[in-house]
């Protein structure tokens, strides 16, 4: 009771009975989105009982356990919550393997816990015909899950008695490889949402001081193409925040036109006009090369 009132939604009482399954179970839903938690306290006693040996059944031989509907219903809603999460977290895997895949070891988790089991290789089948009907779909979730988890109530057993339990740091570490492999798909999408909002908000401080000198920016624009204002002279002569490279480009510019270094915008404009009348290529098809 102890482990049950501090750890039950991450499955410590079960990992100490030696119910792994239900414990991996409730790691991967925090104790059966705490329905389950609290539906445990009502269990302990029959669980203990059954760990210390008392009650149980012997040889069940062939026998098939009895249709629970409450495991239905948890096999249904855990197969729909393994696909969905395999959506989120594997969004670069193919939705044909991923979801069915997803959605039935789910099914099978949920059909191991206690003392019955179920056929894997037929809820995996059974997951991936209905998800080829399905196309996929985030919603054909549902059916692929409800044909999942009957398809685990027709080929539902009991687990066979007098099979060795592993050492609890063999148990520990068989958790920890399956919580890492349901976590880490998840992490690694939110660790990426998270890089892609951060860059967003760090550019968000240059994106508005571009926008407040918009204006600023357009009006001094429109003034150099009216000829209301001409070219920094500094910026004419190649110094200061421009580059040496510029100012020789800006030099072979005004030769071209034929003007002098430090022309007004009216006189360039001016020059531009009168030489592409002359060198217009209808005017010139004898000299195309120059």
């Amino acid at each position: 009771y102890g482990l049950w009132a501090l750890g039950g939604p991450l499955g410590l009482h079960h990992i100490y009975l030696g119910r792994d399954s239900h414990a991996l179970l409730w790691m991967l839903t925090l104790g059966g989105f705490g329905a389950g938690w609290l539906w445990d306290f009502w269990h302990l006693p029959g669980w203990v009982a059954t760990a210390n040996g008392a009650g149980v059944a012997g040889d069940r031989g062939g026998t098939v356990p009895g249709l629970s509907p409450l495991r239905l219903v948890g096999q249904v809603m855990v197969g729909m919550y393994f696909g969905l999460v395999a959506a989120l977290g594997l969004p670069w895997v193919p939705a044909l393997l991923a979801q069915p895949l997803a959605v039935g070891l789910g099914v099978q988790l949920v059909s191991s816990v206690g003392d019955q089991t179920a056929e894997a290789p037929s809820i995996l089948a059974a997951a991936f015909l209905a998800s080829l009907l399905f196309q996929s779909r985030v919603l054909g979730v549902l059916p692929v899950s409800l044909a999942a988890s009957i398809a685990a109530q027709r080929h539902r057993r009991y687990k066979p008695r007098g099979t060795p339990r592993p050492r609890l740091a063999a148990r520990l570490y068989h958790l920890g490889l399956a919580c890492l492999a349901f976590v880490a798909p998840l992490a690694c999408r939110g660790l990426c949402g998270a890089a892609g909002a951060l860059g967003t908000l760090l550019a968000l401080p240059r994106a508005a001081t571009e926008l407040l000198l918009l204006p600023f920016r357009t009006g001094r624009l429109l003034a150099e193409i009216l000829g209301f204002a001409g070219s920094s002279p500094v910026r004419e002569r190649g110094t200061g925040f421009q580059p040496s490279g510029w100012s020789e480009r800006r030099q072979r510019a005004y030769e071209v036109l034929g003007l002098p270094a430090g022309s007004s915008a009216e006189d360039v404009h001016r020059s531009y006009r009168e030489l592409v009348k002359v060198w217009h290529p209808d005017h010139n098809r004898h000299r195309a090369k120059e």
